[in-house]
């Protein structure tokens, strides 16, 4: 977006910090949006999934018939309502504590995409405010530091119950980070690549390529996946920081008004980012199941120096909206869960995530390395994953066929599969062995 403004400008070599900062602005305000109004429709969506399961309706009332502008007018309250602190509070602290939260949870987005494609020469591109070829270990790290603004939260407030929630969070995030980041290197090392363009990419086609189907060691792994999400973005039935039967209402006790609010924004970025997480890892991504743009003419950019078509960008959107889509049944599953199931006790939540998890996720993640050794093309369902090649690899001058280098596929790919110019985030159905794999990975990191 940068190199196009800077063109569409005119800008000098001088002036093209410019096109980066606006371009950088335009991102950040795009972003910011799915968090803020992604927060209003969970909140509304929350209450009305929470009132059919207890029987009732939820709001009826302000907005309409399904109370569409409820939470609006409860952003308005909030607003206008008195902001205090407590007497021997840590001012500082006190205040900065929401906008760390809040922080976190927003730049996790930045390495987030929420659609993809790849050119007639196999290099993937998508809509992505950063892309990263680190994006799955970004977007882990930095929604862990979500957990130092409830810490600062609980510390600053001058209050037992708050510091008692604040310190049960930071038991409960550290101790879920282990078993989450063990089930996160599953699809990683399938895939080849840490790249979340790219692993959306390679499951494109039909539903029997999304990595959930991929072996059953990868499909146990997506639940104890889940589970840990939900303990890390502090969801019942393992939201004891805030449990309001024992510590009144936890870290955020003491916070009123607007800076409230910021930790439900926070808590609802994150329910959202950790289902888009699990959407590109294990669904397919913005891929759905059946490949509509490729089974429609016209629906997909074919080359990296397309212009811009209406087509392509109708399926663009489409696989945008299917990744949203995705992400909001996730969402909603959390709520299903949360007024289903009672809440644990502390030291239920530890026993589940040392005694059950941690384990669980060790034993998949060996599964999975052992049947891709042993079956690198699928047992029952075949795998027939894209080949793609990561951006960052493309050749710095642009690129016919002709010009770019050239990769040796395994001798048992398909002879109708086009060969990839460079390191491609390799094509397990096609290698016969894993070590085979790693090998072509490590000429692209060289």
């Amino acid at each position: 977006m940068a190199d196009s403004l800077a063109n569409l400008l005119g800008l000098s070599p001088a002036w093209e910090w410019l096109a980066y900062v606006i371009a950088g602005l335009v991102h950040a305000v795009l972003l910011l949006q799915v968090v803020a109004v992604g927060a209003l429709f969970f909140i509304w969506l929350e209450r009305k999934v929470s009132g059919r399961i207890q029987d009732r309706l939820g709001p009826t009332r302000v907005g309409g018939k399904f109370g569409w502008l409820q939470t609006l007018a409860d952003g308005v309250k909030l607003l206008t309502k008195e902001d205090l602190m407590p007497k021997g509070a840590d001012s500082l602290l006190f205040r900065l504590a929401p906008y760390v939260s809040f922080c976190a949870s927003f730049v996790a987005y930045l390495a987030l995409p929420f659609v993809g494609w790849t050119d007639q020469n196999g290099y993937v591109s998508g809509w992505v405010a950063q892309p990263l070829n680190v994006a799955v270990f970004f977007i882990l790290a930095v929604m862990g530091v979500e957990v130092f603004g409830v810490i600062l939260a609980g510390y600053a407030s001058a209050s037992k119950w708050s510091l008692f929630g604040a310190m049960r969070e930071a038991a409960q995030v550290v101790s879920y980070e282990v078993p989450m980041g063990l089930c996160v290197v599953v699809p990683v090392m399938i895939c080849g690549t840490m790249d979340m363009v790219t692993i959306g990419e390679m499951q494109r086609g039909w539903a029997t390529n999304w990595l959930i189907f991929h072996d059953p060691f990868t499909f146990v792994v997506f639940w104890v996946y889940f589970t840990c999400a939900m303990a890390s973005v502090n969801r019942a039935p393992f939201d004891l920081a805030e449990a309001e039967s024992e510590l009144v209402a936890g870290f955020h006790t003491e916070y009123s008004g607007i800076r409230w609010s910021y930790f439900f924004m926070a808590e609802y970025g994150s329910m959202f980012a950790v289902s888009g997480l699990a959407a590109i890892l294990f669904f397919g991504g913005w891929n759905g199941p059946i490949p509509l743009t490729e089974l429609v003419p016209g629906l997909s950019y074919q080359s990296a120096t397309d212009a811009w078509s209406i087509g392509g960008y109708v399926g663009n959107m489409l696989g945008m909206l299917n990744f949203v889509l995705k992400c909001c049944l996730g969402v909603t599953f959390m709520m299903w869960v949360r007024w289903t199931l009672p809440r644990l006790r502390i030291d239920q939540v530890m026993t589940t995530c040392l005694k059950y998890c941690t384990p669980l996720a060790a034993m998949c993640f060996l599964g999975a390395a052992a049947w891709l050794l042993v079956f690198p093309n699928g047992a029952v369902l075949k795998s027939n994953y894209a080949l793609v090649r990561e951006y960052w690899d493309r050749p710095a001058a642009a690129s016919s066929e002709a010009d770019a280098p050239e990769v040796e596929l395994p001798a048992d790919a398909p002879a109708d599969q086009p060969a990839p110019e460079g390191h491609a985030a390799t094509d397990r159905a096609t290698s016969d062995a894993v070590s085979s794999n790693l090998a072509v990975a490590g000429q692209g990191g060289e």
